[in-house]
């Protein structure tokens, strides 16, 4: 992708963070751009076009963000570390408090939000759910491979739609992020049949201020 076409993708996704999807204008994209609306035509044909690309360039980037601290597979190509530690990982990656995942969850949310309005939205981002439960019901076959494939699916459902839950609830102020992340530990832990988070009997959403 070019330079230019990812600078319109990544202003984009800012406009949508901070405006919504009916917020989105090619003459206000063009100014946070600091480009022209034609050369926006030009790449991305219309503003449907735009949407579909953001939302492939939101996919993108987190799945940079969620694999960026993840052990590298061994010569084999199996993870080194516990698989069940890298599954948790990988989705609490998406509660972090930076200014890159705060962007990029109000991205989504709010293309989430507006496909209840915009039907040509529904298809693409059907698509990108699609792919992002396949991945983690592939981390859940690794983590816990006595199960059945559509077990694995149906928990990568549950666990996704969680994040973008309380994704949610900690960017609108209602969850601090800490607690977020601690309620998404102990439900990654029951589909696993494991012990609460710490072990100590202490229930999983206890306390505000443990991260």
């Amino acid at each position: 992708m070019s330079d230019r076409r990812t600078g319109i993708l990544q202003a984009a996704t800012r406009v949508i963070a901070r405006r919504g999807v009916r917020g989105l204008r090619m003459g206000e994209l063009a100014a946070e751009a600091g480009v022209s609306t034609a050369l926006i035509y030009y790449h991305f044909t219309d503003r449907a076009g735009v949407l579909r690309r953001t939302l492939e360039y939101i996919g993108d980037r987190a799945d940079h963000y969620t694999a960026e601290d993840r052990p590298a597979p061994d010569q084999g190509g199996h993870q080194a570390e516990d698989p069940r530690a890298d599954l948790e990982q990988v989705l609490l990656l998406e509660l972090q408090d930076t200014a890159e995942v705060r962007e990029n969850s109000t991205a989504w949310g709010e293309l989430r939000a507006s496909a209840v309005f915009e039907p040509e939205l529904r298809q693409d981002l059907a698509r990108s759910t699609h792919g992002w439960v396949h991945d983690i019901a592939g981390l859940l076959s690794q983590a816990d491979p006595g199960r059945t494939a559509p077990a694995h699916a149906a928990a990568a459902e549950r666990l996704t739609a969680l994040v973008e839950g309380l994704s949610v609830r900690w960017l609108s102020g209602s969850l601090p992020v800490e607690q977020a992340r601690r309620l998404l530990r102990g439900a990654v832990a029951a589909e696993l049949g494991g012990p609460p988070p710490g072990g100590d009997g202490q229930p999983a959403g206890a306390g505000f201020g443990e991260s």
